[in-house]
């Protein structure tokens, strides 16, 4: 059957074309997403991947396409820009 490529099985085909939720934060799925709160928070790319359960190379990925989404050169900018877009700021 030709036509729209199926999803993997367990993965989503809702959302935008390159797979980020539809009205996600500068384009970020919500893996890198999950993955930027943990850099925010100070965890590093072996702490990332134990606590989501992914390969540090995967974390890695992640890590690399937030800092091309983000136009910044660093963990530390990614973090300071997530701080001053309050992307983490939960209910207090």
């Amino acid at each position: 059957m030709l036509g729209r490529p199926q999803a993997a099985p367990g993965r989503s085909r809702a959302g935008g074309a390159d797979g980020a939720p539809v009205g996600a934060p500068l384009g970020l799925t919500a893996r890198e997403l999950e993955v930027l709160r943990l850099v925010t928070a100070g965890r590093s790319n072996r702490e990332i991947a134990g606590e989501l359960v992914i390969a540090v190379k995967t974390v890695s990925v992640h890590v690399s396409n937030i800092l091309a989404k983000l136009g910044v050169a660093s963990r530390g900018e990614a973090a300071a820009t997530a701080h001053r877009l309050r992307l983490f700021d939960g209910p207090r």
